[in-house]
Parts: structure tokens; sequence; C-alpha cells
């Protein structure tokens, strides 16, 4: 099928990740990590807004009052987008001063999850936390390298989550009043594929999108962790995904360009731009984060 494929952000990014769609304001947010900077997207104006951060951020949430939680390198944060202020929450790897935080997400509970990694060597130092509205921080899963793909099912049975590096996304039996994650299993393993499991997002429909980092493409997985469909991108290094638009069927991709080799960027010129497909479901609106 015709996606519709556009760039709609040409952009150098290092390191784009974390793709949020406001549904209140209509705007996409998205992060360069390595800028490091938060970004906003008005695609009714074709406007980009960009503010500067003082260090590493991995990923936000958005908050359902106003602002946004924010997992930088030291710590979660309430974060204000529109001055950059910060207000530290939980600092739970203070003694890992080579950790930052990585990918995350809201669940519809309110609770902010989040993956730390080692900024550096790839070594399994890195941990899953969940963040409560009272700011209460708790670890549920550690030994991790590059955490990524936090996602639930649409009626929030089943949560995501996988380690890059590794080649896996797994699934959980999540209980929602609870916050608990359970029952570990492969939900797939992508060793077999071109690229890398990164970010996700979940459809209405149940699938489970991804961005395949160095495997030039986003790939949507049954409920079943089979392949329904790939589309091929222009660029090598998708990094998250996620629906938005007025009826949430635009899939917004965010990409980066580090550690290309010069020739590589002459073959892929937009590597570490936003692109946007219409692949002919719609998504979810994003859950905000309660505190």
């Amino acid at each position: 099928m015709d996606t519709g494929m556009e760039c709609v952000v040409k952009g150098d990014e290092q390191l784009g990740e974390c793709t949020v769609w406001c549904e209140r304001e209509q705007v996409l947010w998205w992060v360069d990590i390595r800028a490091p900077a938060l970004k906003r997207y008005d695609p009714a104006r074709t406007e980009v807004q960009v503010l500067g951060l003082p260090e590493a951020i991995g990923s936000f949430g958005l908050r359902r009052s106003q602002g946004m939680v924010a997992g930088l390198k030291s710590g979660l944060y309430l974060l204000d987008p529109r001055s950059g202020a910060l207000q530290l929450l939980a600092a739970p790897e203070k003694h890992l001063p080579d950790n930052r935080f990585n990918d995350g997400r809201c669940d519809r509970a309110g609770r902010f999850w989040a993956g730390t990694m080692r900024d550096g060597p790839r070594l399994p130092t890195g941990s899953l936390y969940r963040l409560d509205a009272d700011a209460r921080c708790t670890k549920h899963r550690s030994d991790i390298v590059i955490p990524n793909s936090i996602a639930w099912s649409p009626d929030d049975r089943v949560m995501y989550f996988s380690d890059t590096q590794r080649n896996l996304i797994w699934a959980y039996d999540f209980d929602l009043a609870a916050g608990e994650m359970r029952n570990e299993r492969v939900f797939v393993d992508c060793s077999s594929h071109p690229g890398r499991p990164d970010g996700s997002c979940v459809d209405a429909e149940g699938c489970l999108w991804n961005a395949e980092y160095g495997g030039w493409r986003v790939v949507r997985y049954t409920p079943d962790g089979r392949v329904d469909r790939a589309i091929e991108l222009p660029v090598s290094n998708p990094t998250c995904c996620c629906f938005g638009g007025k009826e949430l069927d635009t899939l917004y991709i965010s990409t980066a360009r580090q550690r290309l080799a010069p020739d590589e960027i002459l073959k892929q010129p937009l590597a570490g731009s936003v692109f946007a497909i219409r692949p002919g479901v719609r998504g979810l609106p994003e859950a905000r984060f309660a505190g």
C-alpha cells in the first residue's frame, strides 16, 4: 500500500528519540539525546521549536496537569517544556555515574516507566524503573544493556519491553491497578532481522510497531509476535515511533545519524530527520503522568 511517506522535519540529529504526540496541542514532541534537546513540531504551521537542556535526555512523558516528566542522565525530573526548568523527583542511580536514562513511557494509570543504560561500553548495568505519581521510584528489572520498546496493549493486560543489545522484545502479564509486570516471555527474537529493536508503540488493533535500528524499516507485529508487515525507510537507523494527527492515523518516526561514516551519510542524507507515514491503521492517545 502507498503510505504517503514524507520527511516532515529535515534534520541531522545524532540520536533522535521518544516521539510523543500531544492531542491537546496537536503537536509532536521528541528529543535529540546527544544535543541534548527537546523538540516540538507543529504540523499546522510546519514549525519546529528547540529547547536546549543541560544533560542528555533519553525520554519524557506528558503530564495530566501541565508540563512533562523526563528521564535525564542524572535522574527523573519534572520538566517545564517552555522554560526548561527542572525539578528532581528521583535519582535511583547516583552510584552509577556512567549510566543515563533511556527509553520511557507512561502507563494508563499515570505512572512513568523508564530504563537506564551505561553511556559507553555496552555492559548490563541498566535497570527498568517505575515512577509513581507520589515520586516513589521502584526497580522492576535489572541486567539490561539498552532498554527500549516500553509499550502496553490496548486492554493494559500486556506490557512490552526490549533490550536492543540482546535483540529481544519481551512480553509480560501486566496488572494496571498494581503496576506490576509478571511472567516474562520472548515476544520477538530479532536476531535474524536486519536491525535491532528500538522504540515501539501499539496501535488500536493491538499490534506493536517497532523501529528497527540499523534495519532501514519499521515493523508491525501481531499480538502473537508474527511479522504483519515491514515498511522500508530511506535511512538506516529509525529509533522510535508514535501515532499522531487529528485522527491518530499518522505514524511519526524519529531517526539517528550517530556513528554513520561520511560515505554512509551521502547515501542517506535524510538520516537524523523525522518521517511520517499513513499505514492505514490508527493509534491510541498517549497516556499521561499523574504526578
